[in-house]
């Protein structure tokens, strides 16, 4: 498939996943929710991309949101039948970023609002530019603020009273108070984004590949576990598996 609004290009065992509309700060339209679906469904079966960095091109910012130009006209069109399957096709988008086995790295500048704060809020790691800002601008359109996963995964990260405060308000998360609630975990230069995000994946690509994959699913499935012994029961598994495949590995 060849993309129009996305470009995919691998460094070694890294990919590089670009949001590539600049002209309207990469807004998602159809055609990208069907890009990138495409995209994840082949690495959610890669054996060769071991990290996934996801960034927006241009300078303006990673993501405006969706396309309300075009997303406008459909709707006006459209029956609730319709408006669901819509809404559903592009939640999908988020629970494929958790469910493919690659840590995903946000390198993020700008605005990540809407869609865009969503992608982030999917993604495993966070990296920014201190003119980084983030908001669930649902709530600015007339629609609610839990929205793309916005109400399960922003909770979990900064707590819930923070949190709600957000949701409620459509109101910007700065780079500074972003690094304070612990919602990301590096600030650095415009001119240091992706190297920063490819040397944190470099450090990851020198794991083992299966210890990321459980790694990742581990930190996924005990977001929802409702006691220290669900986690440890799935930790446990995990590490027996890997300590198990290392003993073969070595005979």
């Amino acid at each position: 498939m060849e993309y129009t609004t996305i470009r995919f290009e691998e460094k070694e065992s890294i990919g590089i996943l670009t949001l590539n509309r600049p002209k309207v700060i990469n807004a998602m339209n159809q055609t990208m929710i069907e890009e990138l679906e495409h995209l994840l469904n082949i690495l959610e079966l890669s054996e060769e991309t071991r990290v996934l960095i996801l960034t927006g091109a241009g300078e303006k910012g990673f993501c405006s949101g969706m396309d309300m130009k075009e997303s406008v006209s459909q709707l006006f069109a459209a029956t609730p039948e319709t408006i669901y399957k819509a809404q559903s096709r592009a939640s999908r988008l988020f629970l494929k970023l958790r469910q493919i086995p690659q840590p995903v790295i946000s390198a993020v500048h700008g605005a990540a609002a809407g869609v865009g704060f969503s992608l982030t809020l999917a993604s495993d790691v966070r990296v920014i530019t201190p003119e980084a800002r983030f908001n669930a601008a649902y709530i600015n359109i007339g629609l609610g603020g839990a929205d793309l996963g916005s109400s399960f995964f922003l909770p979990r990260m900064i707590g819930s009273g923070r949190a709600n405060e957000y949701l409620l308000t459509g109101d910007f998360i700065s780079a500074e108070d972003a690094v304070a609630l612990g919602f990301v975990s590096r600030v650095v230069p415009r001119d240091r984004l992706l190297e920063t995000a490819l040397e944190l994946a470099g450090k990851m690509t020198g794991k083992s590949r299966l210890g990321l994959k459980m790694t990742k699913e581990a930190i996924n499935q005990n977001l929802g576990v409702t006691s220290l012994e669900q986690a440890l029961h799935l930790e446990n598994r995990n590490q027996s598996f890997m300590i198990a495949g290392l003993k073969i590995s070595q005979t």
